[in-house]
């Protein structure tokens, strides 16, 4: 009912002087009065919402007792305030079995007219309370439901009294979820135990299957016992916050780089002109050979201190990347390293194929994935290297495959390679290393897959890197 328009009233009664002289009294206290004769002719007319109904009991057709019975029943019309009138059922049981029927008030002929009109009233400041009560509960129940965090109310006895969407969406598929179900029965089920409802304390986090989901139970009412069960999935935040930390690392480890590379800069050039100073001088072979190699592993100092600073040293917006030179970089930064373990890396790289980048990110990406190969290499074994231009679909592009002859990759945990988090090397991987390289990839618009054998004899596994040319890229 609108605050402006007059309240529409119907009187429901099968005596037209009855109806008049309603209608006079309502109409002059300004009310808007309609017309039924019958108990199913106010039925059909209720489905045109009328604030209010003055219903007759003794109609023609069916009892006034019936009509309310079926208008309360039905959802479109259960709202209406019913007002049952009646000359000849006026026992206390009459009344009473008005009131069962869903009527919200009942009069007596002769009915005085400053009792009916201000009982009409009531009634309409009752509708427009109940209104606004179900409008604030919609509200409420709307926000309820649109809150990314999971929601559930737990009642006084322990169990779930409502709970929202994304409560439903954290617990699937590990858990259904059911009415005056046990709350600590189902935090069991979910994270393995039910301390959080039994012990409320500060938020905790427990993972679930891929996910790390944070569990927090807060108190609403101390008196009544009622509590809120809080699930918030934290895994892409967790994630976030573990690639800023990445990025931070690898800043410092940038500056650091630099400020080394300007301090060993200097005394390498004075070394290298000494050694040079020296071979021209000197006349013993024996001496000139030591020198030439002397200056052979000062070359290979410059050309470290140099690829150091290409690998950490990252621009803010993308640049032109030549991807066989920066691959073959990365390749021989990482010899000294792989060595150790007895493995060669063999590289074959085309230096003509560019792409648009961020060179730093990119050297992250290739170097995890050849150490990677190099960790799970056999002793006197090659890591094998290959930078090609190739076409995929439409995008003309670099293609990147790193091959080792490991062990290969197991078939049950294929599907969980790039899942945050997953490692097979226990306490010595992270589980971020392919995560982190994917998102990098995606953000250059390229690709990674893999192939992999575990069978005797042809064991290995190829990851292949593909990266379009002419795709723009946001800038850091």
């Amino acid at each position: 009912m609108s605050e402006t328009s007059r309240p529409r009233i119907l009187i429901a009664d099968d005596r037209e002087e009855n109806r008049y002289i309603l209608s006079r009294v309502l109409g002059g206290a300004g009310f808007e009065c309609l017309h039924a004769k019958t108990g199913y002719q106010a039925i059909e007319i209720s489905l045109t919402l009328p604030d209010v109904i003055v219903l007759d009991v003794n109609l023609p057709d069916i009892s006034g007792y019936e009509a309310c019975r079926r208008i309360k029943q039905d959802p479109r019309t259960a709202s209406i305030s019913v007002l049952q009138i009646s000359a000849s059922f006026v026992s206390p049981d009459d009344r009473v079995r008005a009131l069962e029927a869903g009527a919200d008030g009942y009069l007596l002929h002769p009915i005085d007219s400053m009792v009916l009109v201000a009982t009409v009233r009531a009634l309409l400041r009752l509708r427009r309370a109940e209104t606004q009560a179900r409008k604030t509960v919609d509200q409420w129940q709307s926000t309820f439901d649109a809150m990314l965090q999971g929601l559930a109310i737990i009642g006084s006895d322990g169990r779930l009294i409502r709970w929202n969407a994304a409560f439903a969406e954290i617990c699937h598929p590990k858990v259904q979820i059911d009415q005056n179900q046990d709350a600590a029965q189902l935090l069991e089920s979910l994270v393995g135990t039910s301390d959080p409802v039994r012990q409320p304390e500060p938020p905790r986090e427990f993972q679930v299957a891929k996910r790390t989901i944070q569990v927090h139970v807060n108190p609403v009412n101390t008196q009544t016992g009622e509590a809120l069960l809080i699930l918030t999935d934290v895994t892409d935040r967790n994630l976030a916050e573990y690639a800023l930390r990445t990025a931070e690392r690898l800043a410092a480890t940038g500056k650091l780089a630099n400020a080394i590379a300007h301090e060993i800069n200097n005394p390498l050039e004075t070394l290298t002109n000494l050694v040079y100073l020296a071979q021209k001088s000197s006349a013993d072979q024996t001496t000139t050979d030591l020198l030439s190699q002397a200056s052979n592993e000062l070359g290979r100092i410059a050309r470290i201190t140099k690829q150091s600073l290409a690998f950490y040293r990252d621009s803010q917006k993308p640049i032109p990347i030549d991807v066989g030179k920066l691959v073959t970089e990365v390749a021989s930064l990482s010899e000294r390293s792989v060595a150790q373990r007895r493995v060669r890396i063999s590289c074959a790289a085309e230096p003509t194929v560019t792409v648009c980048g961020f060179p730093g990110q990119l050297s992250q990406v290739f170097s995890n994935l050849i150490r990677n190969a190099a960790e799970a290499s056999p002793a006197g074994s090659d890591v094998v290297v290959r930078v090609r231009s190739t076409h995929r679909g439409d995008h003309e592009g670099a293609r990147v495959s790193i091959h080792d002859r490991g062990p290969g990759i197991p078939e049950e945990i294929r599907d969980r390679l790039f899942d945050p988090f997953f490692t097979t090397k226990g306490l010595k991987g992270s589980g971020l290393g392919l995560w982190v390289s994917r998102t990098i990839l995606l953000r250059h618009h390229g690709t990674i897959r893999f192939r992999s054998s575990v069978r005797e004899g042809s064991t290995g596994t190829t990851f292949e890197v593909f990266l379009p040319t002419n795709e723009m890229i946001a800038s850091a």
